[in-house]
């Protein structure tokens, strides 16, 4: 299991229980709890409100070294161990970095930037992109790149696919799937709706497939020698680079993922000082983005950076407004109709997983009229995601996730570029390797399909 609770540690206050949107946590109150792997989707929100831990001189339970080695944790990090956690790839991303045959690649999500450096002491939402380019770079990777890249290819391939769906009216409303939490709980518990979500790989997914195709051409490397490695705010992602269909490289697209909280170990391991890093920038041509590919890190993100695309690609016209605030969506439900020509498109964001399933409810009796849907498992989209740092005190965590979410705001309007379309590196892309969004390599490399998973329920 990718998360876990460990029983030694657990209280039974069933707080993990209050906030699993799929009732995985099972247990009695004042005993130790357990994951019902067959209904856990690996969104690690138990991870994130867990405030049980073990203490050094407590001396009834397996001493800290050990439960360390157990958790695949560096024996450097000096953090308190909780009950629920999410198992840490670490030393496989430090033994990649010491392997001179390989060439490392790293990417990272957008989420991670506003998050990171409130391990280092930083404040809540500190906004560090190119400090987060420095230290990577730091540690040795020979290629820092951007998953923002990635999320500006997911919006010509899933804009392209929407409007193909509109206009067909196929298949609607169509759903994000860049979600893994979010696309596994639809395997489990909805699978007969899954023609409904997007084929389109997440960001990370298509990120990793580029890397060891398009980007082993343009830098002289066999793909075979590539170990892709991506920072991510999300305990799914590890779930989902594991997919066995995630392999259309020819090899596994992306090796190891760790998390936010898994990077700061690594940095504090390494002894790099992030607070006063000297800024850097991601590599290019794959760490080029808009500020449209920075919105995926919150909710609604997703949504806005489509109909920035969507509306120019329909019209053939400039969007009258760029900011789309009706879409900038908080733990819920927000709907709206957008006019796109003269098609009226009505959309909904989904924030928080236990918030969807009426509206699955209503496509399942023929009761929707809505054409593009946005989910997200975690209540604030990627930004408050089982990976991130840990905001311990209840009362901060309105603020940290406010300011993580503004900090990405702030990031887009300071891009030179906004629209995903737009990205000249986006455009050389298609030009010189990919052809034309879902064209014959773009469904190879960048699509996929998914299948039920119900019967093990």
């Amino acid at each position: 299991m990718i998360v876990n609770i460990d029983k030694e540690i657990c209280t039974g206050c069933r707080r993990c229980a209050s906030v699993c949107p799929v009732d995985a946590i099972e247990g009695k109150q004042g005993e130790a709890q357990s994951i019902n792997e067959d209904k856990c989707i690996i969104c690690g929100q138990c991870v994130q409100i867990c405030s049980a831990y073990s203490s050094e001189f407590e001396e009834e339970t397996t001493p800290i070294d050990i439960k360390l080695k157990e958790r695949g944790m560096l024996e450097t990090v000096k953090e308190p161990l909780f009950a629920a956690y999410n198992v840490c790839d670490v030393e496989k991303v430090k033994n990649s970095l010491s392997n001179d045959k390989l060439y490392t690649v790293v990417q990272c999500a957008p989420a991670v930037r506003v998050a990171l450096a409130e391990d280092f002491g930083l404040d809540l939402g500190s906004l560090t992109d190119k400090k987060l380019a420095a230290v990577l770079r730091r540690m040795g990777f020979d290629r820092v790149y951007d998953t923002n890249f990635s999320a500006d290819l997911t919006i010509m391939e899933e804009g392209s696919e929407l409007i193909k769906r509109v206009s067909e009216n196929s298949n609607l409303p169509m759903f994000t799937s860049c979600c893994p939490a979010w696309v596994k709980f639809m395997e489990q518990e909805y699978p007969e709706l899954l023609n409904h979500l997007s084929s389109c790989k997440s960001p990370q997914q298509m990120a990793g497939a580029i890397f060891k195709t398009y980007g082993a051409d343009i830098d002289n490397v066999d793909a075979k020698d590539i170990f892709s490695v991506s920072v991510m705010p999300c305990t799914c992602k590890k779930f989902e680079c594991d997919r066995d269909e995630m392999n259309s490289s020819g090899y596994k697209d992306v090796d190891v993922v760790i998390t936010t909280r898994e990077l700061g170990y690594l940095i504090k391991d390494m002894g790099i000082d992030f607070k006063y890093i000297e800024e850097e920038t991601f590599d290019n041509p794959l760490g080029d983005y808009t500020g449209a590919g920075t919105l995926f890190g919150t909710t609604g993100g997703v949504m806005e950076a489509a109909i920035r695309t969507g509306y120019e690609l329909i019209t053939k016209e400039s969007i009258p407004n760029i900011d789309i605030n009706s879409v900038r969506g908080q733990n819920g439900v927000t709907k709206s109709s957008i006019d796109v020509g003269d098609i009226k498109l009505n959309v909904a964001v989904v924030s928080g997983l236990e918030n969807v399933r009426p509206i699955l409810e209503d496509i399942k009796n023929n009761k929707s009229d809505l054409h593009f849907i946005e989910v997200m498992t975690c209540p604030e989209g990627c930004i408050s995601g089982g990976g991130q740092p840990k905001v311990i005190l209840d009362k901060y965590k309105k603020m940290a996730y406010d300011n993580r979410k503004e900090s990405l705001y702030t990031h887009d309007g300071e891009c030179g570029v906004r629209k995903s379309h737009e990205n000249n590196s986006i455009k050389k892309l298609y030009d010189e390797f990919l052809g034309e969004p879902l064209g014959e390599k773009s469904h190879h490399l960048l699509h996929t399909e998914y299948a039920s998973r119900k019967e093990k329920c």
